[in-house]
Order: C-alpha cells, then structure tokens, then sequence
C-alpha cells in the first residue's frame, strides 16, 4: 500500500501525523508529507482512517 498528500489541499491540521507518525510528519510549510516509501505492515488500517478523516481529502491510498 501507498500513501501520498495532495499538498495543494492539506490544511496542516496535523490530523494525519497524530494518528500515523510513522507515516507523516509536517514539513517546515506547515504541510504534511509521507515519510515512507510503502505504508509499513500493520499500518494499513490507521492510514485508511487517517484518510477517511481528512477534512480536506488531502490524503490518498492506493492498494
């Protein structure tokens, strides 16, 4: 699985870094960025929430 931030709509509401730091991190633009190449295994669950929960549906899977 692969993640990436659509950085035209992130808000930097750091929604997605408090629930997958693993995953995400914010950059010094205040915007969040995937720090991993693939989503790691047994994250698979917590970057689908953490995208359902985008308010701005910054965030993309792809399985």
């Amino acid at each position: 699985m692969k993640t990436k931030i659509i950085r035209d709509l992130c808000i930097g509401c750091t929604l997605c870094t408090s629930a997958c730091p693993s995953v995400y991190e914010m950059d010094d633009e205040d915007k969040a960025i995937v720090i991993v190449d693939e989503v790691p295994a047994g994250m698979e669950d917590e970057v689908r929430q953490a995208a359902d929960d985008c308010p701005t549906d910054a965030i993309e899977v792809t399985e």
